[in-house]
């Protein structure tokens, strides 16, 4: 598994007391790369992490760091080439932010860790790629989660690694801090060649910032590949056993569970125009029924995700005229009608007369009446 990459294991087991929670883990990372674990909580992503990184002991087989087997590394020798961002709360009493950072410096001191100018450069510069300069000289014990990560993200970059291992580096962040971050580690991997390892829970980051993705579940490597193959709504679905919702591929989301019943109002989107609504009316407990959407439309994978009701038709397709009067009878037996939207393409003219039938018959009413019992 080395081969071309320079972190790997080989017939790797993983877990506590000597008894394997998982085991014949076969994963690599190349420099210049982002693999990303993700998996239901428990299933062993820290674990796996933990143990390439020599905070828990193997229970068999081998972690490769540059082609040579860590176990025979000296730490100060495996510090210059990996650095770590782990989750646990480290302690800096009576050290500044700026402090905690420079002890990424301490692979390349002296014994007794004495920093030299191009040293303390060289944690100033990691400051500032972290956005950190503001509380630099805050007492780290005092700042907030989120800040604090950002110092130990300054303090593995003062390493200036090879690799960094990261375990859930965006839990603590803000949704600035956490594209921050990851356009810090993207461009790192870009322009210094730098390989990153690590774990999230954030699924529509892992789809956006990895290169490839690892899947961890049911004690074992469930699969590894890029993400466009990784995130389906079946397979992830299946991975996390979601029950009570679904897993959106398109927008790397889930949507809840939809509301069952008898649809109470009949919704005209498109667009994604409706997705507000198709939204709103699920989170308030109103079954209803969506269309005509074709299934390229932006609106269709939340409506069949949350509608009891979907008159859909093919992708890029015009509704023809059996399916049209089908949606106008379903409309009027319903007998309330949201649109959200009211100027129709020439391509849309099915929705155009569900509309101008709707508002000719007096059914079209607001979300917020719907929403209120209440009609318009």
């Amino acid at each position: 598994m080395s081969g071309t990459y320079y972190l790997s294991t080989e017939r790797l087991s993983v877990g506590y007391g000597g008894k394997a929670l998982i085991e014949n883990i076969e994963i690599g990372v190349r420099r210049g790369e982002i693999l990303t674990l993700i998996g239901p909580n428990g299933s062993g992503k820290s674990t796996i992490l933990k143990s390439m990184i020599k905070e828990l002991k193997l229970v068999a087989g081998t972690v490769v760091l540059d082609g040579r087997d860590m176990q025979g590394l000296k730490e100060r020798e495996i510090a210059k080439r990996l650095a770590i961002v782990m989750t646990e709360r480290i302690k800096g009493e009576l050290m500044t932010c700026w402090d905690v950072a420079s002890t990424g410096r301490y692979p390349y001191t002296g014994r007794l860790g004495l920093l030299t100018n191009e040293d303390r450069a060289i944690v100033d510069a990691a400051i500032r790629t972290v956005h950190a300069e503001d509380f630099a000289q805050q007492p780290f014990n005092e700042i907030s989660d989120g800040q604090r990560q950002r110092i130990l993200l300054a303090r593995a970059i003062c390493q200036q690694p090879e690799i960094i291992v990261l375990d859930e580096p965006t839990s603590f962040l803000d949704v600035r801090h956490k594209l921050e971050l990851l356009d810090i580690l993207k461009t790192m991997v870009k322009e210094r060649d730098v390989a990153v390892i690590m774990s999230l829970h954030e699924l529509d980051l892992a789809e956006k910032v990895s290169d490839r993705v690892v899947c961890v579940a049911h004690n074992r490597i469930d699969r590894c590949d890029t993400p466009e193959n990784i995130f389906k709504d079946d397979y992830i679905t299946s991975l996390y056993g979601i029950e009570n919702g679904s897993f959106n591929a398109l927008f790397g989301s889930v949507e809840l569970k939809k509301t069952p019943g008898a649809p109470q109002v009949f919704v005209i989107g498109g667009g994604g125009s409706g997705i507000p609504a198709y939204r709103a009316l699920q989170r308030n407990g109103v079954p209803f029924a969506a269309g005509i959407l074709p299934k390229s439309d932006l609106d269709y994978p939340v409506a069949r995700a949350l509608a009891v009701e979907l008159i859909e038709v093919s992708a890029f397709a015009a509704a023809d005229e059996k399916t049209a009067a089908a949606a106008e009878a379903r409309m009027k037996a319903i007998g309330r009608v949201v649109s959200t939207v009211e100027t129709f393409g020439e391509t849309n003219a099915a929705n155009r007369r569900l509309y101008e039938t709707a508002k000719a018959n007096g059914l079209l009413c607001t979300l917020d009446a719907v929403l209120k019992g209440v009609d318009a």
